[in-house]
């Protein structure tokens, strides 16, 4: 290896150890239970998850006060969150409902579901040694126009290393997709 060959490669390595330490959110959780049958014809489209902007950005918030949110300069998401807690929702869903047939926007021509679900966070954060979740998502039947609308918070106790509070983030998702789950589960019946 030539001098610049291997300051080449010692310089790649030097940036890559200071990029930090990435995460992801988009690993399905396994539901407490699920259901044995359900409509043959049950479809389910999850229109989107709707995040905070400060949420959009790739570091991990913390919030300061509650009007102060500072960003971790070491830790980033590995994923656009609102994707991963799509493909994550979708698949919980599909778990729990027992069915493949639970797809996010968007959907084709021939598969209109018969369901569509948006979820909105408001707030997810870690501030004062906890992650705060609030959360509504709205169950809409497409053949009727009916719908039914929820609202959910929870709180985690985190610690203050990156990956505890992604560990936070994520058990307080895993609550809200149970949540979410038997909303769901109670209007496909």
């Amino acid at each position: 290896m030539t001098f610049l060959q291997k300051s080449m490669l010692l310089l790649a390595l030097i940036w890559l150890q200071g990029c930090g330490e990435y995460f992801v959110l988009s690993t399905p959780s396994t539901p407490q239970s699920t259901l044995k049958s359900i409509s043959s014809d049950l479809t389910i489209g999850v229109e989107e998850v709707r995040l905070p902007k400060y949420l959009f950005k790739r570091e991990i918030a913390v919030a300061n006060s509650r009007s102060h949110v500072s960003f971790l300069s070491n830790a980033q998401w590995a994923e656009d969150l609102d994707e991963g807690l799509t493909r994550r929702l979708v698949a919980y869903l599909q778990r729990k409902l027992n069915t493949p047939r639970v797809f996010a926007y968007p959907w084709g021509v021939e598969e209109q579901p018969r369901y569509v679900l948006l979820l909105t966070i408001n707030q997810f954060v870690k501030q004062n040694g906890r992650v705060y979740l609030d959360a509504a998502w709205q169950i809409r039947n497409t053949r009727t126009q009916s719908s039914i609308a929820r609202r959910y918070q929870t709180e985690v106790v985190a610690g203050d290393s990156a990956s505890e509070i992604v560990d936070a983030m994520d058990r307080a998702f895993m609550q809200l997709e149970e949540a979410i789950g038997d909303s769901v589960a109670m209007v496909a019946r």
